[in-house]
């Protein structure tokens, strides 16, 4: 089996275009393939996931990655699959998420002489000439095609809706500059690839060798993320590897095979033999899946550690040497304390207020094992200071402690 029937096994490929050309390439380690990253944060998330496991699986078998992140376009906003304006960052924010998102990516990718390179389209975005631009590129796309490509219900501002001209010229550069021939990416940013070859395709001549994959690293990724964002991050200082290895202990059932497939490297052949298994079989295979991303993202050791004591927690209930926690200050109590709600938000047990208000009222928090029984309970300083054992569910747990 070939990488390219590998991914289509894993359930990774939703559409592509030349496809026996793509496959040859891909299958003889021939392509130079890109995959775009917005540096809106300062740290990847889950929802980034699929795109680093398969430029790793893909460099595996020979082809060569350029990690694109969008220093440029990041002056703009990618508007696919959003109807509001994404907040305009500084040059010096947008540079420092780009480093964060290398040092994070070193761990899946090969970086290197004849490697893998990574390039930010602010080198040759910020460099354009706005009417030059116009003449040149402009004229290629049709404003028609670009209307259907784009959601429309509440309107893009006119800087949004350059974001496709942007992604296109991307392709068009790296293809001129680093024989880039394949681009990568999920199923709503595929409008955008299309223009891209074309683009190529039109200022380069029929010939141009530029080819478009689209697979569901996005539309499976960013449904991971929607719920992760935010909170699953791959920076172990935002996101612990042991909250990490939770998080992916936690997820639904439906989704455990697919997870398995598409992010771990694992034989299919040992992925298959789990398929139809229930009960505590299904809970081994959730843990397999914590495991090996755990170690993907944050090494063995600290996949051993998270596993340990997810293991002792699940036994003990709430051993306190296993457990996640969190240093209060003086400063976060109110007259020396503190109520639920605001403790759940200091632990990152909830992202908001309002979600730590529906799970106390729904009956889904404890605290030293006794369940909360309204939202204005509170705590004293006294009581942090020996530690407050706090459960979220039957599987989340957190102590939480005043500094001394």
């Amino acid at each position: 089996m070939g990488i390219y029937e590998e991914l289509q096994a894993r359930g990774l490929i939703a559409q592509v275009t030349n496809e026996p050309e793509i496959r040859e390439m891909v299958n003889t380690g021939k392509a130079t393939f890109y995959i775009g990253f917005d540096p809106t944060a300062d740290s990847l998330h889950v929802g980034h996931f699929m795109a680093l496991c398969l430029m790793k699986r893909l460099q595996m078998a020979g082809n060569r990655p350029v990690v694109l992140v969008g220093g440029g376009t990041g002056y703009i906003g990618d508007p696919s699959g959003r109807t509001d304006m994404r907040n305009m960052m500084t040059p010096e924010t947008i540079q420092h998420n780009c480093d964060c998102f290398k040092r994070q990516m070193e761990r899946f990718i090969d970086f290197g002489e004849d490697k893998a390179i990574m390039v930010n389209n602010a080198d040759w975005l910020l460099k354009l000439n706005y009417i030059d631009l116009l003449r040149d590129v402009g004229a290629c796309f049709s404003v028609n095609n670009m209307l259907r490509a784009e959601r429309m219900e509440k309107g893009l501002s006119f800087l949004e809706f350059n974001y496709m001209i942007m992604q296109s010229y991307d392709f068009y550069y790296l293809f001129q500059h680093y024989g880039c021939n394949m681009q990568f990416g999920g199923d709503d940013q595929w409008s955008n690839m299309l223009g891209g070859t074309e683009l190529i395709r039109r200022k380069l001549g029929k010939d141009a060798h530029a080819m478009t994959i689209t697979l569901l690293l996005n539309s499976e990724g960013k449904k991971m993320g929607k719920t992760a964002k935010g909170a699953v991050w791959l920076d172990p200082n935002k996101t612990t590897p042991f909250d990490f290895f939770q998080y992916w202990r936690n997820i639904d059932d439906a989704d455990v095979m697919k997870c398995l497939r598409m992010l771990t490297f694992l034989p299919l052949e040992e992925i298959n033999a789990m398929e139809g298994w229930e009960g505590s079989q299904l809970n081994k295979a959730k843990e397999i899946l914590a495991y090996e991303l755990t170690k993907l993202v944050h090494g063995e050791e600290e996949a051993n550690k998270a596993r340990d004591a997810a293991r002792a927690l699940f036994l003990s209930g709430a051993n306190d040497a296993d457990m996640p926690t969190t240093e209060l200050t003086e400063s976060q109590l109110t007259d020396g304390r503190i109520g639920i709600l605001d403790l759940m938000l200091a632990c990152k047990l909830a992202p908001t207020k309002s979600e730590a208000r529906r799970l106390v009222q729904q009956g889904g928090v404890f605290a030293d094992d006794e369940k909360v029984a309204s939202i204005d309970v509170v705590f004293t300083g006294e009581q942090l200071k020996n530690g407050v054992k706090l459960r979220k569910g039957k599987k989340v747990f957190h102590k939480a402690v005043l500094a001394c």
